[in-house]
């Protein structure tokens, strides 16, 4: 299928097209998805902004703490798109867990919390065990999962 009346060799971009519009998304005819006309719905590329799933990152690591004390300054996570940039419109509730658990410690605090401006907070948290290693997994539905670096609990 030709698309434009000119020789163009195959590159990534032209392989591309070929295959979108392979899968219909570029039908020929008025207001089609990727500006080449047609009636048809196509498919999203990335999504807008960009896109693709967000990406949730620690911008505040959790420290050493005591067992059973608040773990402190306050865990920070970041919701970005694919491009890096911060995901203001993310609502889905972000959920802390222990993710590596050296001794079976428990956490404590509120470990569920809705991102404002992409970025949530957790200020009351803190674990029962002492333990060297542990990392917290912090996840949310339409994102990728991330890591903690590892910490140490103290024993009191």
């Amino acid at each position: 299928m030709r698309l434009f009346d000119m020789h163009v060799r195959h590159t990534r971009w032209s392989l591309l097209l070929s295959f979108a519009c392979a899968l219909s998304a570029c039908d020929i005819g008025p207001g089609g998805p990727l500006g080449l006309g047609g009636n048809n719905g196509g498919f999203n590329i990335g999504g807008p902004g960009g896109g693709g799933a967000a990406l949730l990152s620690f911008t505040v690591q959790p420290s050493s703490a005591t067992a059973g004390n608040i773990i402190t300054p306050p865990i920070q996570v970041l919701v970005a798109d694919s491009l890096g940039n911060v995901d203001s419109t993310f609502t889905a509730a972000i959920t802390i867990t222990i993710g590596v658990n050296p001794v079976g410690g428990n956490l404590f605090g509120t470990t569920s919390v809705t991102p404002v401006n992409g970025v949530v907070q957790f200020g009351d948290l803190s674990i029962d065990r002492a333990g060297t290693g542990y990392v917290l997994r912090a996840s949310a539905s339409g994102a990728t999962a991330a890591s903690s670096n590892s910490f140490n609990i103290l024993a009191p």
